[in-house]
Order: C-alpha cells, then sequence, then structure tokens
C-alpha cells in the first residue's frame, strides 16, 4: 500500500528533524509493508524573505491533494514574530479546518521528569484542543484615535460570523481582541475527546474559565454537558484553567482525555511537554477526521541551531508515529514509540537528553530499531 505524504522542512532545525523522521517512517514502511511518497513544498521564511510569499493559493491547491502534511517547524529570527505563524501555519490549519489539536502526555520509560515522584504509569494522558475558534480566530485591532468604525469577519466552511464595530475611547490607546466560541465548534471538538475516551480509560475532563469569562466558556460548558449525555458510559469533570495547571503537576495519573478551548490547550500542553520530560519529547497532530491534517512537533524553530545537526529529532519522530496512526498503519506507529523509548534507555540521544549523539545519527538508529522492536 502507498501513502502519499507532503513535507513542509520549515525553517531553523526543521529540515534536519523532519529528515530524521522521514527516515524512521521509511523503515517503519519497510516492516510493515507499506509505502510513503514524499512531496517535498518549499513552504518557510527562505522563501517570504526571497519573495514574499508566505501560502499561496498554489501551495493550498497542492497541499489539499494530501491526507497528512508532516511539517517541521515555524520561525526566524529574520522575521517579525507572528507573520511566518498566522501567515503559514494558523493559515493551513484554519483552511484546511483542522478542528483538533491532540497532544499526548505520555511519560516514556527512561525520561527524567521535573516530577520526581512520578512513574510513567502515572503521566500518560492526551489533551483534545478545539484549534479553530476562540481568541486564535484572528480579529482585533489597536489604535490610538478616539474613533473607530470596523468590520471583522470570520470565515470558515461551518460558519461565517461579522461584527459591525464602532469603538469611542478617551484612552491614548487601545487594543482589544475577540474570542468565538460557537456550538458547532465546540460540539465537534468536545464529541471528538468523548470518542476518543471510549477507546481509553473512558474519563474526559473539560477545561475552560467560565467562572470570568462566563460567556464564551459558558457555551462550552453548555455544549459539553451535552454531549456528555450520550456517553453515559464515560466519567466526566470540570476544572478551571489555572486549577488544573496545579493537578497536572500534582496529580497527573487523574487525567485520561482533557478538552479544552483553543487558547488554554496551547498553555496547558506546553506545561504537560514539561512534565514528560521537554518540549523536545512533545509532538502534536493538527486534525481534520476527513481531510487533511498536519502533523509537527510543538517547539520552536531554533534558528541559531540551523544545519548545525544537534537538534532532538524525537518529538517530529513521535509526530510521524502519530501521522502513521492516523494513516491507519497502527503497528508501525506503536513501533516507532517503542523505539523512541528503546533509543532513551540506550542512551542513544542528543545534548539536550545528555547524550551526545547527532540529529541525523538519532534518525538513523531510530531506523534501526523500528525493524526490530
Amino acid at each position: 500500500m502507498q501513502h502519499r505524504v507532503a513535507a513542509i522542512g520549515g525553517d531553523g532545525i526543521g529540515p534536519e528533524i523532519v529528515a530524521a523522521g522521514r527516515e524512521v517512517i521509511d523503515a517503519a514502511g519497510e516492516r510493515y509493508g507499506f509505502d510513503v511518497a514524499w512531496t517535498d513544498f518549499d513552504i518557510g521564511a527562505e522563501r517570504y524573505l526571497e519573495t514574499g510569499e508566505l501560502l499561496t493559493e498554489e501551495d493550498i491547491r497542492e497541499l489539499s491533494k494530501f491526507s497528512a502534511i508532516y511539517f517541521g517547524a515555524i520561525g526566524d529570527d529574520r522575521v517579525k514574530p507572528g507573520i511566518l505563524e498566522k501567515g503559514i501555519l494558523l493559515a493551513i490549519r484554519f483552511h484546511f479546518d483542522q478542528f483538533i489539536n491532540l497532544r499526548p502526555i505520555k511519560l516514556l520509560d527512561g525520561v527524567a521528569t521535573p516530577l520526581a515522584n512520578k512513574r510513567p504509569e502515572d503521566i500518560d494522558f492526551v489533551v483534545v484542543r478545539e484549534n479553530t475558534e476562540d481568541f486564535y480566530v484572528g480579529i482585533g485591532s489597536r489604535f490610538a484615535g478616539r474613533r473607530e468604525e470596523k468590520t471583522l469577519e470570520v470565515v470558515r466552511d461551518l460558519y461565517n460570523v461579522k461584527f459591525g464595530l464602532d469603538v469611542e475611547t478617551d484612552a491614548d490607546e487601545l487594543a482589544y481582541q475577540i474570542g468565538i466560541i460557537t456550538r458547532p465548534g465546540a460540539e465537534r471538538a468536545i464529541r471528538y475527546a468523548f470518542d476518543l475516551a471510549e477507546r481509553r480509560e473512558k474519563k474526559v475532563t473539560s477545561v475552560d474559565k467560565a467562572n470570568v469569562l462566563s460567556d464564551v466558556y459558558g457555551l462550552w460548558r453548555d455544549v459539553f454537558t451535552e454531549v456528555a449525555a450520550g456517553y453515559p458510559g464515560v466519567a466526566t469533570e470540570f476544572n478551571f484553567v489555572d486549577a488544573v495547571t496545579m493537578w497536572f503537576v500534582k496529580n497527573p495519573e487523574w487525567f485520561d482525555v482533557v478538552v479544552t478551548p483553543n487558547m488554554f490547550g496551547d498553555i496547558i500542553t506546553d506545561l504537560g511537554a514539561m512534565i514528560q520530560g521537554g518540549l523536545g519529547l512533545a509532538p502534536g497532530g493538527n486534525i481534520n477526521p476527513t481531510g487533511t491534517s498536519m502533523f509537527e512537533p510543538i517547539h520552536g524553530s531554533a534558528p541559531k541551531y540551523r544545519g548545525q545537526d544537534v537538534a532532538n529529532p524525537l518529538a517530529t519522530v513521535w509526530a510521524g508515529s502519530m501521522l502513521l496512526d492516523h494513516l491507519g498503519e497502527h503497528e508501525a506507529a506503536a513501533a516507532v514509540l517503542r523505539a523512541i523509548e528503546r533509543s532513551i534507555l540506550d542512551g542513544y540521544v542528543t545534548r539536550d537528553m545528555g547524550g551526545a549523539k547527532k540529529t541525523s545519527e538519532v534518525g538513523r538508529y531510530l531506523a534501526g530499531l523500528v525493524k526490530t522492536v
């Protein structure tokens, strides 16, 4: 069987870690009888600096031919923060309606966690982050005048929203940002979490801040309660986002599936990454269950290490495991994760994890392991 996958190295260390991940995925294909046909896309800071292009209509048209995108990292210190992230990464997520950001929080054997009293069996849950709404829809303004009239619009396949705003102020400068939660947007993310929980430990925790932001997150809670009624075998609970940061550290073993609006999901999954051993071990999936999905490490591009072959590829390789799982290659996905764990136990890791191996060396070692573990 052949799977067609788009590859975007991106910026900084991105091309190096994606190359390592591809080598491991190809090795998994050799063992489990499938082939991955890779198509490379030159999308990132270099092209932007040369041409001014971020994500073009042609890019979108070509990427839409693939069910999966393997993405390295985005960000370059020669470009103002936010331009590449919004113009490429968020543009892909929104255009392909990747409404789920899936982040496993799992402590592998051999990994040191800051939580000294916790073992691998204590840290094994997954965060389902709604990925297209909340304060990340990108509508807002900043102005230093006395009055501003503006029309702000969100266009989605699921719905369109238009705000006509007439803002008058005597403040020296004003900025505002509008967050959106819709019933259909919340429902599909929450239902995804419940479906996932039925295949795991049958527990879902909802995270919000409904005690203060009672309109947007009040609707989220209402939808969560309604969806939960259709899953009587799944236990549920609510947590405020400030409380959940404490419980992630104190009792991570309590959690199984955590579902949260976009902004809080962005924050708590970085905390989750640290309790599982750091950003170098944290993968993520941007998922449209019926369309084009994208898999990437959640860390940045570390431009200062570009081309040095020293970056930790494990988060990207783990994202490759998620990609394989998404493509239906479940045995291969599990083998990749076992190989990562074996490599850590063997001490065959990069310097950020106490080893001395290069990015490419770890990739080759994992490719060898995946054929036997």
